[in-house]
Order: C-alpha cells, then structure tokens, then sequence
C-alpha cells in the first residue's frame, strides 16, 4: 500500500468524523439531544462510519457517514433548525480546508515533505466531502438544506422525495461511476465536484 493512499484513507476517516460530530454537535446546542445520547458527539470515527457509506469509500473513494439522528421536534424552530444541522457537516469541512490552509500557504517550506502531502490530501478531501454532501440528493445534506426553501404547498411531496429518492441516488453514483465514467469517458459527479472544488481551492489560496 503506497504512502498516498495511507494518507487518502486516514484523511476520509478524519474528514468524516468531523463531518458528522458537526451534524451531532449544532442538533445537541439546539435542542436535540437524540444524537448525543447515542454517542454521536464524539471525534471516535467508530461512532460514525456506515456499512454502505464505507464500500462505497472503499470502491469509488467517495463515501458517507452513518445517518446523525435527529428528532425535529425538540427543535424551537424545526425547519430552520434542521437545515442549520445539516449544514454544519459540510459548514466543518470547509472551516478545516481552512484551517489547513494556514500552514500550506505560510509554512510548507518549513514543514517535512511527507506531512505536507498529509495535509494537501487532509484539505483536499475536506473540499470534496463539502462539494460533494451539497449535492441535493437524499441522505446528503443538500437535500436537507434546501428543504427549507420549499413552498408549504410542496412540503408532502418533498418529504417522499426524501424518503425515497437514496436508491435513485444509489443507483445514478453508480451508473455515473461504473458506466458513464468507464465506457465513455465522462462523470456528471466528478465535472461538478471538480468545479466547486477547483472554486473553492482557487479562493482559498488566492494571492498566495
């Protein structure tokens, strides 16, 4: 096992560990403290990885965190506030691209090779998870972050689009990834995280 790939996997562990003690974190401050009491609070990766989310790690190095639980109704403002818990995973990989971002622009040259590698990969991954968990597919959180500017008159529908749109979606990564990438040459997944993640890491470093 080459030393990228090391790194590759330790930071999807990290990243997604943050990913989702984030979720867990703002649901317990307001007001939920369903994901506390299962122990989701917690920079344990243990407490987060899910079986599929880690095959699908594994397969196409692109994955996801078990589901953080969260009862709405604890919420003062229910709709609100689960859109803010939502967004606080992607919000928290963003923040650590950030923070990374410190010692790759200032320091690198001070820094040893080898640990400047583990924190381009660490702030690489932290930029796809966010790029990627903004997509508006259920259970990412853009489909939960976008709930909140749905028309009442569109709540019903919505809510069954989220209950059954994860096997549509289930199904389009893997067409995306095994068929239109493979056979011809072009992923819809990877022109769009490639764009945001190209944004992103441009603004970050900009100017350096």
């Amino acid at each position: 096992m080459n030393l990228e790939l090391v790194f590759l996997i330790i930071a999807l562990l990290i990243v997604i560990t943050v990913h989702e003690c984030a979720h867990a974190w703002v649901a317990n401050y307001l007001g939920d403290p369903t994901a506390k009491l299962a122990g989701r609070v917690s920079l344990n990766p243990l407490k987060h990885l899910d079986p599929l989310g880690t095959i699908m790690l594994v397969l196409i190095h692109i994955g996801w965190g078990k589901p953080v639980p969260v009862n709405p109704g604890y919420f003062r403002k229910p709709k609100r506030d689960n859109a803010l818990t939502a967004l606080a995973g992607p919000a928290a990989n963003l923040l650590l691209a950030l923070i990374l971002a410190l010692p790759l622009k200032y320091w690198y040259a001070y820094l040893p090779s080898k640990f400047v590698l583990f924190l381009g990969t660490l702030l690489d991954v932290s930029i796809l998870l966010f790029a990627f968990n903004m997509l508006p597919f259920p259970p990412l959180d853009g489909s939960k972050i976008i709930e909140i500017f749905i028309p009442r008159k569109y709540e019903l529908a919505y809510k069954r689009y989220l209950q059954a749109g994860f096997n549509y979606f289930v199904i389009f990564v893997l067409f995306d990834q095994f068929v239109l990438a493979r056979v011809l040459g072009v992923s819809i997944l990877s022109q769009f995280m490639g764009i945001i993640y190209t944004f992103i890491k441009s603004f970050i470093f900009l100017g350096s």
